[in-house]
């Protein structure tokens, strides 16, 4: 199985004072044991960096890039996804949705794949199973 890891988790691992930071270390170590497969797409990860550094300081840019990213596989996000993605952010009309929401969710689709590793509600509004599933976010 194949699991796409978001933002929300990917800095909840960053962040010690982060509200979901012991789910995230707990979820990323059981993938780990289960050998799963873990996907991401660039916008995350140009999302996260961007969101660590502003956050955190340079440090956790490093540690972002240094220790998690080697064990992602990226989906490069094309011309395509992205302009399905704007379609779908600008159809839905919710502010709390992001661009980087939609790829995600397209790129999921596009994978066949149903789990999200994150903390953000709606991977589980769009239809996906969403892990950890407690501690539900916004």
């Amino acid at each position: 199985m194949a699991v796409f890891v978001d933002t929300s988790a990917l800095f909840a691992l960053l962040d010690a004072d982060d509200r979901y930071h012991a789910a995230a270390w707990g979820t990323w170590r059981a993938l780990a044991e289960q050998r799963e497969t873990l996907m991401s797409s660039n916008y995350v990860l140009v999302e996260t960096s961007a969101l660590a550094g502003r956050r955190l300081g340079f440090e956790a840019v490093r540690e972002f890039e240094q220790t998690f990213v080697p064990l992602l596989r990226v989906h490069w996000v094309d011309e395509l996804l992205h302009e399905r993605a704007v379609a779908a952010l600008l159809t839905a009309g919710d502010r709390r949705l992001s661009l980087v929401d939609c790829v995600s969710f397209e790129a999921l689709r596009r994978l066949g794949l149903d789990t999200a590793f994150g903390f953000d509600a709606h991977f589980a509004q769009q239809g996906f199973r969403r892990i950890p599933q407690r501690g539900a976010g916004g």
